[in-house]
């Protein structure tokens, strides 16, 4: 994922990397679900003791730039831009979600989860994103999905999730990119 020096503080998540790109297409193959044809926006850490969030955050600084950080769901959630972008399978990610640790504890520590935007009607997400998946994927054993609605403070576009998990790492959707989130914030 990462190219040339990574900061210390993310060698756990270097380790990480070929593990949760295994998984990731795994999940994506079971779906149905081809990677390539689909922008992924930004990928996203899960961790369970504020010790690590400060430390990945640390890290990520040394690599980028904080773009937002602000309270979602009771717990702070930083959003790094990259100087250098992530190869994610057959991606380039210029954006990590770092969210502290929440009332849920995860049972791994590190890559969690990649966010595919779905631009169109935000009330219709679920179904281009239910689209895109094959029939049988979607009554597999230990396949999950969840339709949620995050929000920040400040946000003014509706921001509609389609979340899909094996339970060890999980595809999300979304109408919007994050930098559009964000950026709607500043035209209030």
């Amino acid at each position: 994922m990462f190219s040339g020096k990574v900061a210390e503080e993310l060698n756990d998540l270097v380790k990480d990397s070929g593990e949760f790109l295994y998984k990731i297409n795994h999940l994506a193959t079971r779906l149905g679900l081809d990677l390539a044809a689909h922008h992924a926006d930004h990928i996203a850490v899960r961790c369970h003791q504020v010790a690590t969030a400060e430390r990945w955050k640390k890290g990520f600084l040394q690599h980028g730039v904080l773009f937002s950080e602000k309270m979602i769901g009771g717990r702070p959630v930083a959003l790094f831009e990259l100087h250098e972008p992530l190869r994610v399978g057959p991606w380039q990610i210029s954006m990590v979600e770092l969210p502290w640790p929440g009332e849920k504890v995860y049972r791994h520590e590190g890559w969690e989860h990649v966010e595919i935007v779905l631009p169109g009607d935000e009330a219709q997400l679920s179904v281009r994103a239910l689209a895109l998946l094959s029939d049988e994927s979607l009554s597999k054993p230990g396949i999950a999905i969840k339709n949620s609605a995050p929000k920040g403070e400040g946000e003014r576009l509706p921001n509609p999730t389609l979340a899909v998990s094996d339970g060890q790492v999980t595809i999300k959707f979304h109408p919007w990119s994050l930098k559009e989130i964000v950026e709607s914030e500043l035209a209030s």
